[in-house]
């Protein structure tokens, strides 16, 4: 199982996650505290709070989609800031 640490400080950012999640084969969840929730769901995601960093989970292999997630990362995101 691989984590990674993300932020969607938007909805376009939340939307656009969404749709490359939904490219991969395997399940992939997104939480935040206790609140687990499936990646693949738009309404799901933007039910989370956006303002915080979430912890996404998935267990298949997929480069683009790895590579997408290091976007994400809350370390890259100082660095746009």
């Amino acid at each position: 199982m691989k984590q990674k640490r993300i932020v969607l400080p938007t909805i376009e950012m939340a939307k656009e996650f969404v749709k490359e999640a939904s490219k991969c084969d395997f399940d992939i969840d997104v939480f935040y505290n206790r609140v687990v929730i499936d990646a693949k769901s738009i309404l799901g995601v933007l039910s989370l709070d956006l303002t915080r960093v979430l912890t996404v989970q998935y267990s298949g292999e997929n480069q683009e989609f790895e590579a997408y997630l290091e976007t994400l990362s809350p370390d890259q995101a100082a660095v746009v800031a």
